[in-house]
């Protein structure tokens, strides 16, 4: 039986703590509260909760950018740490991470194309053809013309910065990626088109999608399982459709009511 893409057991994540200038004790944030998560090969989880629930924070300690207090992590069943350890290469064609505004993760120096040559060159290790071809074959995957490549980040609106920064992901050839609220700040319109692509790029690929959003509406368009995240802990996970029909805990029956329903099958594009 195979090992899950990502496994997160009793995760703890706190900030501050200590002593202040002054020699007092310095308060201490419990971001994240114990969680114990699993994301299965070709699936997408979706991580929802309001702002300040801890589900960024979960995300970052997953790409390295935050590090855990306590508990443990696995990728496709090799410990994180060990994962880590062996090198940026290996680390960075395992997991990705799309950031929520494309633009501003984007260098606004670069063309497009010296943006996707450099998890090509440095993680994938392609002569200068391969990477030329691959860089192609990138562009079209997220239905972007060829003349993107030439271009530069603030020529693009949102969501089409967005293909790119997913586009960018894929150069590394992850088998994973971390979206945290990748849709966010896109119109409504667009953000059908997005899901839509991320999607068909899984089924497509065989990637598996932790996908992280304050949007119940999003989450349930796109996600396999649903895990929802209140004060830094899991309270209620399961299939997406029986999560949203039937919720069993007061909080998530609290964002369903207060959220608007929509899915990608309503979508008019």
């Amino acid at each position: 039986m195979s090992q899950p893409a990502v496994d997160m057991q009793n995760l703890v994540k706190t900030f501050g703590g200590g002593r202040n200038l002054f020699g007092r004790a310095a308060s201490e944030v419990h971001a994240v509260r114990g969680i114990s998560l699993t994301l299965e090969r070709g699936e997408t989880l979706g991580i929802v909760g309001e702002s300040g629930s801890g589900k960024s924070t979960l995300a970052r300690m997953l790409v390295g950018l935050e590090h855990p207090t306590a508990g443990s992590m696995a990728i496709e069943g090799k410990p994180w740490s060990e994962l880590a350890a062996s090198g940026t290469r290996a680390f960075g064609r395992a997991i990705q991470y799309v950031f929520q505004d494309p633009v501003a993760s984007l260098n606004p120096r670069k063309t497009i194309g010296d943006i996707l040559d450099v998890p090509l060159r440095l993680l994938c290790g392609y002569d200068r053809d391969h990477r030329a071809r691959r860089k192609q074959e990138l562009v079209d995957a997220v239905q972007m013309p060829l003349d993107t490549l030439e271009r530069y980040p603030h020529e693009f609106s949102g969501g089409q910065a967005q293909r790119i920064a997913i586009a960018r992901a894929l150069a590394a050839e992850a088998r994973i990626l971390v979206l945290d609220e990748p849709v966010s700040a896109l119109d409504v319109s667009v953000q059908a088109q997005v899901l839509l692509l991320l999607q068909q790029l899984r089924d497509e690929l065989g990637l598996s999608y932790l996908f992280i959003s304050h949007d119940l509406a999003v989450v349930e368009s796109i996600s396999d399982r649903v895990a929802v995240m209140y004060l830094g802990e899991v309270v209620e996970t399961g299939p997406a459709a029986q999560l949203f029909a039937a919720p069993q805990h007061d909080y998530t029956r609290a964002l369903i009511a207060s959220a608007p329903r929509l899915t990608v099958s309503d979508s008019p594009l």
